[in-house]
């Protein structure tokens, strides 16, 4: 993991699906551990989506609210 990748969190939003143009940060956890059984999609998405569901699984989104404000 980069440390842009916590940036780009807040910042990048889904490009496609349900959840179309929300925020990675703001993806609910079901979806994201949807992804997490079935498999992330290839490239950045993908990355920053394993990344997303990593840090809610384990009850870290809270790091991401100071980068919120930049």
């Amino acid at each position: 993991m980069d440390a842009r990748d916590l940036e780009l969190l807040v910042t990048r939003t889904m490009p496609f699906g349900k959840y179309k143009g929300r925020l990675i940060a703001d993806l609910p956890g079901h979806y994201l551990n949807w992804f997490a059984r079935e498999g992330f999609p290839p490239g950045e998405i993908g990355r920053l989506l394993a990344l997303m569901q990593e840090l809610d699984h384990n009850g870290l989104t809270s790091l991401l609210t100071p980068l919120r404000s930049i």
